[in-house]
């Protein structure tokens, strides 16, 4: 079942996809950079505040890149889709790590110990909604992923 969630989640991705259709081909550049930029983000920085400033600089540095390799005399009528497809893949990186950013529950039993995602600590509307949401249960391989995968859209569980 679709949650209030889900739909949220899906406004999120195709406005950061038609933002992509809008810039053209930098849409492109700006969309593919950006999910380069959070990945070497996570992966060189230790910690939240420094992956937040790393991503900042390489984001000046991606804006400043793609101001001056797409030039206005490179935009063709294919360029709109080009940008779509920077902002899907940019769109997506966004709704994942949304999707898999709650705080993880951490039982301890017989079995020993076990995480269970999202936490029944949060308030119970946003409970409901994420843990019945399609988007998570998706992404739900993500955990057992590569640690390619995991470092791009959960950088904390990866240390």
């Amino acid at each position: 079942m679709i949650t209030w969630f889900d739909a949220l989640l899906v406004t999120v991705w195709a406005v950061v996809t038609a933002l992509g259709a809008r810039r053209g081909l930098s849409g492109l550049v700006w969309g593919l950079g950006g999910v380069a930029v959070c990945f070497l983000a996570s992966l060189l920085a230790r910690g939240a505040v420094a992956a937040a400033v790393l991503a900042l600089l390489l984001g000046l540095v991606l804006a400043v890149v793609t101001r001056r390799l797409v030039r206005e005399s490179l935009v063709g009528p294919w360029s709109a889709g080009a940008g779509a497809l920077g902002g899907f893949a940019l769109g997506g990186l966004l709704v994942a790590t949304l999707t898999l950013g709650f705080p993880i529950e951490v039982r301890v039993g017989g079995q020993g110990r076990t995480g269970v995602y999202p936490s029944t600590s949060l308030p119970p509307v946003v409970y409901t909604a994420v843990n019945n949401s399609v988007l998570k249960g998706s992404l739900r391989r993500v955990w057992g992923a590569s640690p390619a995968l995991r470092t791009l859209l959960v950088p904390d569980q990866t240390r």
